[in-house]
């Protein structure tokens, strides 16, 4: 074994140009020292996060060989964007428009990290987001958010992107959103009839959302609602840190669980590299784990 295998290393913040957003984005690459033709995740973190979160599964996925890239979007705590500035309204389209960014920018990624440069594989692209992030990465896998008729609105699904990881992920709005997250959150109501990409969706069953007027089975609608291939794993007794992919000593995490933690690591690296090298069988021999466990945190499902 190369002694340098499993070695991360993580370079902070990477500045890229961002045209019309006010700023310049900001971004974490995490990359494995060793390897080469190595996929690339782009993640979006949940509301108020920063590219300085989500170390449990960054970290992970770096050290078996993904490239990660985390840009830190408009709503993060770190930039305190106020209601009051002119952008507050389209935070949701700029953060499309960062994922998007990351991709038309991999050159410079790429040369934000010494030994990098050569080493990505632009072909094999996933991305991935937890909560107000994980609507986020839909989008760019052919969600579409409807109008107050129902309409689709922008397609910002991107070609690039092959395969995503749903974590949280909200469901649909309309009638199924709170009157509050109704007046506050009008891009809250995702279409998924149009998400065809490969896309595993992470759910917890005690995920009890304070803007949504079902339970725990509305962070579902994105596996049931979509076409094409998709796997749902739901996890038992989760909430919406789910078990705590967030960090490791994030205040939010009210259902804190290493072994949820350690389950969703290795099951989504599995589901991606399945998903982006279809050769691999790693995602059938994972996705069977929770089922053959006598202390199954979980379940699995595809269609």
């Amino acid at each position: 074994m190369n002694q340098l295998d499993g070695v991360v290393i993580s370079v902070r913040p990477v500045v890229l140009p961002a045209p019309g957003r006010g700023e310049d984005l900001q971004v974490r690459v995490s990359a494995p020292v060793a390897g080469g033709d190595l996929p690339v995740i782009v993640f979006s973190h949940g509301f108020g996060q920063s590219m300085d979160g989500y170390a449990p599964l960054v970290d992970f996925w770096a050290a078996r060989g993904f490239v990660v890239v985390q840009p830190t979007h408009l709503d993060s705590r770190t930039l305190d964007l106020t209601p009051d500035d002119p952008r507050h309204p389209e935070i949701w389209r700029f953060r499309v428009r960062d994922l998007t960014c990351v991709l038309d920018h991999l050159d410079l990624v790429e040369a934000s990290v010494p030994g990098l440069a050569g080493r990505i594989d632009r072909g094999r692209i996933a991305v991935a987001g937890h909560s107000w992030g994980a609507q986020t990465a839909s989008m760019l896998l052919g969600a579409r958010v409807l109008d107050a008729e129902g309409v689709p609105g922008e397609d910002m699904s991107d070609p690039r992107i092959r395969a995503g990881v749903l974590l949280a992920v909200p469901g649909t709005g309309g009638a199924d959103l709170t009157p509050f997250a109704a007046e506050h959150f009008s891009f809250m109501n995702p279409d998924f009839t149009r998400m065809t990409p490969p896309a595993l969706v992470v759910a917890g069953d005690k995920d009890q959302s304070a803007l949504s007027v079902r339970g725990p089975e509305w962070f579902t609608d994105a596996y049931y609602l979509s076409p094409g291939a998709k796997s749902l794993l739901t996890l038992y007794g989760a909430e919406h840190s789910l078990g705590g992919v967030a960090g490791h000593a994030v205040t939010e995490t009210t259902d804190e669980s290493p072994e949820r933690v350690a389950l969703i690591r290795r099951l989504t690296s599995a589901f991606l590299r399945s998903a982006l090298y279809p050769a691999d069988d790693g995602w059938s021999v994972a996705s069977a784990e929770p089922a053959r466990s006598t202390d199954s945190v979980g379940r699995v499902e595809s269609k």
